[in-house]
């Protein structure tokens, strides 16, 4: 599944093709390297932006666990797992990203139900 880039990955793809490859190339063997299937690792990796504070890596996960099938309170679990690990204002920041993309998503879906062809 191709996906566009956040724009920052974008202009380090598009400006510097070997690194992108290289880095691209790392994710795949950390993600072929242990036992987690496909669903696991969205939701860790879900977590680890989340706890790193950052709020564009959430939202890249979160939209993309939503494309994968995952539910979205599966998606607010996270942070609420979160809570006790990395602290209340920072899960609750998570939640609020997590919630930017299933906003989003709800558009999306009452976009869809405008077009009655």
């Amino acid at each position: 599944m191709e996906t566009e880039l956040p724009s920052g990955a974008g202009i380090v793809a598009e400006d510097y093709p070997e690194i992108w490859d290289a880095y691209s190339r790392l994710g795949a063997a950390c993600a072929e390297a242990g036992p987690l299937d496909e669903r696991e690792r969205r939701l860790v990796k879900l977590a680890l932006a989340l706890a790193a504070g950052s709020e564009g890596a959430t939202h890249s996960h979160a939209r993309r666990a939503l494309d994968e099938g995952i539910l979205p309170e599966e998606l607010r679990q996270v942070a609420m797992l979160a809570i006790a690990s990395v602290g209340f204002p920072r899960a609750v920041a998570g939640l609020t990203w997590i919630d930017d993309i299933l906003d989003e998503d709800e558009g999306d879906l009452d976009e869809d139900d405008d077009d009655v062809s």
